[in-house]
């Protein structure tokens, strides 16, 4: 699933080429997706300026003059910028054209992302209750502290749970824990503050590393400018069971946690 650094990148990408663009039409080819694409979409985006490109969480808002479409990408969707006039593919199921003569184009081969219209985005029924942004200021290792008193889930579910901080996914959970010396199994509750704040700075840090590299490279996922991620290149533990710790040598190790692989150190993170 695109995570946080991959649904920016992809906003990054195709800002450029739609702000201050006026929407000609709206091309929706399937509207089963993982809900039903609205009839909201057909009768308010067309005609509309788009004003701002935003994410919140792994979702775009395309803000324009009287509302905002909500774009969530799902397990293996991707945007990019098209002439209007290009051949759709059979997976290629949203098009919102252009007055430019270019198109903004969802392509989902599994149909899991999700397109909404909201005349108030921060206070739609799939946002209002997300946690802080991991790279924004309401986001430290406090917040983490108070948020865990008492829980006893493993730390890692805890900063999965879009409910407490969005955006980190498995891939970067992993990692984060593994550069703050953290054990993925450890309860929540049960972390001192000081790991906490390394923990917050390490999660930011892998983040706008990603960030800046484009992404992880997964084998479904392109950016806006149809250009795979290389982030992959450069992570410490994930994917790399039984191979040498880059911190000590011992051998990586993987579980399974919530139905999702985690890899770390037994030895580096306690």
């Amino acid at each position: 699933m695109p995570e946080l650094p991959e649904v920016e990148t992809s906003r990054r990408g195709i800002e450029p080429h739609i702000l201050g663009q006026r929407i000609a039409d709206v091309r929706i080819r399937e509207r089963r997706l993982r809900w039903p694409v609205s009839e909201d979409v057909d009768r308010h985006l067309p005609g509309q300026t788009v004003t701002s490109v935003e994410r919140r969480a792994k979702y775009l808002l395309i803000n324009t003059t009287n509302g905002t479409a909500i774009l969530h990408l799902g397990m293996s969707g991707s945007v990019c910028i098209v002439e209007n006039d290009t051949p759709a593919s059979v997976h290629d199921h949203v098009d919102i054209e252009l007055e430019s003569g270019r198109a903004l184009r969802l392509r989902d081969p599994r149909r899991f992302g999700s397109l909404h219209w909201s005349d108030d985005p921060h206070n739609h029924w799939l946002l209002r209750n997300l946690g802080p942004e991991p790279l924004g200021d309401e986001f430290d290792g406090k917040y983490l502290w108070n948020r865990s008193r008492g829980r006893r889930v493993a730390v890692k579910q805890f900063i999965m749970n879009a409910g407490i901080v969005v955006g980190v996914g498995n891939i970067y959970a992993s990692e984060s824990l593994f550069l703050a010396g953290i054990n993925p199994k450890r309860a929540a509750g049960r972390i001192a503050l000081p790991r906490y704040e390394a923990l917050a700075d390490t999660i930011r840090t892998v983040l706008q590393k990603a960030i800046r590299a484009g992404g992880t490279t997964l084998r479904d996922f392109y950016g806006g400018d149809g250009e795979a991620g290389y982030f992959q290149q450069e992570l410490t533990v994930y994917g790399r069971e039984g191979a040498p710790c880059l911190h000590c040598e011992r051998p990586v190790t993987a579980i399974v946690q919530g139905q999702r692989a985690t890899y770390y150190c037994k030895n580096c993170q306690s």
